[in-house]
């Protein structure tokens, strides 16, 4: 608590990293993997309500939703670490107007996203691949899902800012309370109005809807360091300027995924038609999960590392980035065995027809073949921006995308055909990684050279041996 009497997530700063990491990353890997599942659960019933080109169809539009979700990410992750930081500094007047400016951003630039997109919506499918036959349903999924980019960008923003703020329970209790509703809403909207593709949109605006009024109202309650009031709303120019420097690195890299699935997209459609498309849809989908669960884990490491990093607790930041490195590895490791050994099963599970079920298993296949060591370079990408390098976050993000996957997905199909297209993918992943890894090891050598680093450590460490903080006693633990 402070001196107002309200609550201070000072446990960051001080409990077990192991113990922090599984508190803070369980339920936002829970509420991730499970989001990832609604994801799969609607493509589930769109398979089977509507058919192989309603698959094909929000396959089409899902590289349009991924630049929405980018003008979201800029605003919301930025603003998150900032918030972290300034909490770790103890500077909590000025967290309380970070969340007040993310607010006035999301609602702003989810406006200014949608009435920009809105007449151009045909064209813009039409060059992510949307054929005569995909673009009339690809373009009633969009028409609901930009209605409700407020909702959607406000919703996450506000869920990143309950961890950010110690809550990162709530965080995944509100997010599954939008994956139940949307659970629910979508074989009603699909089977019993005969919606199709659009009330797949509806189910999920609405369910983010709720899940938007339950986290409002908990950042309404006055006992709370971070919550609503007035003065915190008008938009500061050097939070508005950090939180955009440091959300720019997921802001590219969702916008240059939505520029690669474009390009996969036309070469799918290319080299396979329509089908292959859809086939694209259902494994990225199923990959995701795994994604997802690491972007689980780096959300719980980013207000560990971030708070720590502004108090300046050096080996609790490298301890950190250790857990979750192995974590994250442990789960891509996972996601491999499964792509190579069970990929029918899984596939079947869509109710796809043979072509597209064929199509789908090799290409699933071959698109994990090297997704072992993804976890570890997502985990390094994230790590930069958790403690504010936005340069090398953003450089990071660009290499496995711009830099490598875009070449080969010009190079290789030619030569290869649609094998080619899914092979572009874990030779892009094996580069990024090491350049991530390079990227890493020269971060480090530069801090073993910086004298008040050195000075804050050992400072750190002479606190604990005097005053036997539980800091101490957590390195004879682990």
């Amino acid at each position: 608590m402070d001196n107002k009497g309200q609550r201070v997530p000072t446990e960051l700063g001080t409990e077990r990293i192991g113990r922090l990491l599984a508190q803070y990353a369980a339920p936002a890997i829970i509420a991730m993997a499970a989001s990832s599942l609604y994801n799969i659960v609607d493509s589930i019933f769109v398979g089977r309500g509507v058919g192989d080109i309603g698959i094909s169809s929000m396959a089409v539009a899902s590289p349009f939703m991924n630049l929405s979700t980018a003008f979201g990410t800029l605003v919301g992750v930025g603003a998150c670490t900032v918030a972290s930081m300034r909490l770790g500094q103890k500077r909590y007047e000025e967290a309380q107007h970070v969340l007040g400016n993310t607010i006035t951003l999301d609602i702003v630039m989810s406006i200014l996203f949608t009435i920009a997109c809105w007449p151009f919506m045909d064209p813009i499918l039409k060059i992510f691949g949307a054929s005569e036959a995909t673009l009339p349903m690809a373009r009633e999924y969009m028409e609901i899902i930009l209605l409700g980019n407020v909702i959607t960008h406000c919703y996450f923003a506000l869920n990143g800012m309950l961890r950010s703020a110690g809550h990162p329970a709530v965080a995944m209790n509100c997010t599954f309370l939008a994956i139940i509703l949307n659970t629910l809403l979508d074989p009603l909207f699909i089977f019993v109005f005969h919606w199709g593709v659009r009330g797949v949109a509806i189910a999920t605006v609405l369910a983010q809807a709720v899940a938007l009024a339950v986290e409002l109202r908990l950042f309404c309650r006055k006992d709370e360091l971070l919550h609503l009031r007035r003065g915190i709303y008008r938009l500061r120019a050097h939070i508005v300027r950090q939180s955009l420097a440091i959300g720019l690195s997921p802001f590219l890299m969702h916008a240059c995924s939505c520029l690669v699935v474009l390009l996969i997209n036309n070469r799918l459609k290319q080299y396979g038609g329509d089908n292959a498309i859809g086939a694209y849809g259902i494994v990225n989908r199923v990959i995701f999960i795994f994604a997802m669960i690491v972007l689980g884990l780096n959300q719980g490491m980013q207000p560990i590392v971030s708070y720590n990093w502004g108090a300046r607790r050096n080996d609790r930041v490298w301890r950190a980035l250790r857990y979750t490195i192995a974590a994250a590895t442990l789960v891509t490791t996972t996601a491999t065995l499964i792509g190579e050994l069970l990929p029918e099963t899984i596939i079947h599970a869509f109710g796809t027809g043979p072509e597209l079920t064929q199509m789908a298993v090799r290409g699933y296949r071959i698109m994990v073949a090297a997704f072992v060591i993804v976890g570890a370079q997502m985990v390094i990408g994230h790590f930069f921006q958790s403690i504010g390098h936005a340069g090398k976050s953003i450089f990071q993000s660009l290499t496995r995308q711009l830099l490598f996957l875009i070449p080969l997905l010009i190079v290789l199909p030619p030569m290869w055909g649609l094998d080619g297209v899914w092979l572009s993918m874990p030779i892009s992943d094996c580069l990024a990684f090491f350049t991530s890894v390079g990227m890493l090891w020269w971060l480090v050598r530069g801090l073993s050279h910086d004298p008040l680093l050195k000075e804050g450590s050992a400072g750190q460490r002479q606190t604990e041996n005097n005053h036997n903080t539980p800091i101490s006693s957590e390195r004879g633990r682990e």
